[in-house]
């Protein structure tokens, strides 16, 4: 059988304790979804916010009217730190031809279509993260955890049960 298919994930959503209050989004994925990603797919945790040179735990941050990313407490503009985490992602995607990206919703890098609105009070609007965005300028399909059910994992297991990759 030849290689799977490799596809990016949020290493949150894989129980990384990356998340910005030190936790994870393990949670939000039930086991045997994972576990069928698992058996159809390389999964590639990435963390963009890590990867651009943030610590955790981090102060939260979101994407302001302005197009900045700015934590909630200090106002730090983080924006260079989400930029830089967005390219290494687009970076590992390219290499590794990946063409799915499984992105935690609303993250300020992961969210696709819907992200907060940059007042620290729960409010969304349309729009991507830095990630995201970033991805989809590469052509990389986005898929949130509540969307998973877009990859249709149950005929994707069989195909690779029975060879058809």
């Amino acid at each position: 059988m030849k290689n799977k298919p490799k596809i990016l994930i949020s290493a949150c959503l894989l129980g990384e304790n990356c998340k910005y209050n030190g936790g994870n989004n393990a949670d939000a994925v039930p086991a045997d979804t994972l576990a069928k990603l698992r058996q159809i797919y390389e999964l590639i945790a990435v963390c963009p916010e890590y990867l651009g040179g943030l610590t955790t735990p981090r102060e939260p941050a979101e994407i302001c009217a302005n197009g900045r990313v700015l934590t909630k407490f200090s106002g730090c503009d983080v924006t260079r730190e989400f930029v830089l985490g967005a390219q290494i992602c687009a970076d590992i995607a390219r290499e590794n031809d990946c063409k799915i990206a499984v992105l935690k919703e609303r993250s300020p890098s992961c969210g696709s279509g819907e992200i907060y609105d940059g007042s620290f009070t729960g409010r969304l609007v349309s729009g991507d993260g830095l990630t995201a965005a970033a991805l989809k300028k590469l052509g990389v399909h986005i898929v949130g955890e509540s969307a998973l059910t877009e990859l249709n994992l149950e005929k994707e297991a069989e195909n690779s049960r029975v060879g058809k990759r």
